[in-house]
């Protein structure tokens, strides 16, 4: 039996196999990332669908999905549990829950106790270290309750 006698230069043959390597080596970190960034994806996905279902819980209704809380909270919560009792925090949601108007037609409002029971739950799930004291924060302010109760003394006659 005869073989072939090998005509390539060694060098020619090292640069093959460096360029191999190096693709080998490039495809298994490229796969490592995706694997770590689909298993932090999964574990975001989670804890969104527990911020969900804590909202069902409550009788909060959302349309949206746990994918879609996952992108905007993370692992996190997001800008919601970045130190959500700070000063400027608080006048934040504080402004958010006045009449709308700019300047000095600014005023304070009546809110319903509801408005703040999302933002609430959030802070439960995602930064729970945080949620004694805005829960403290939430109590003090004036807020009515939900406005579904009904008047029982309206009869409906106009009278």
């Amino acid at each position: 039996m005869s073989t072939d006698r090998e005509t390539q230069p060694p060098r020619e043959r090292s640069i093959i196999a460096i360029v191999a390597i190096t693709v080998l080596v490039a495809l298994a970190v490229i796969a490592t990332v995706l694997f770590i960034g689909a298993r932090q994806e999964a574990r975001d996905v989670d804890k969104a669908q527990q911020l969900l279902d804590s909202f069902a819980d409550a009788g909060i209704s959302v349309s949206f999905t746990a994918e879609q809380v996952a992108q905007v909270l993370g692992d996190d919560g997001g800008a919601t549990c970045a130190d959500p009792n700070s000063a400027l925090a608080r006048s934040t949601l504080l402004a958010g829950l006045s009449n709308g108007a700019g300047g000095p037609g600014l005023r304070p409002t009546l809110v319903e106790s509801r408005l703040l029971q999302g933002q609430l739950l959030i802070i439960q799930t995602y930064c729970p270290e945080e949620a004694e004291d805005f829960q403290q924060f939430v109590d003090s302010l004036n807020t009515v309750d939900t406005g579904n109760d009904t008047d029982d003394s309206d009869d409906g006659d106009g009278s």
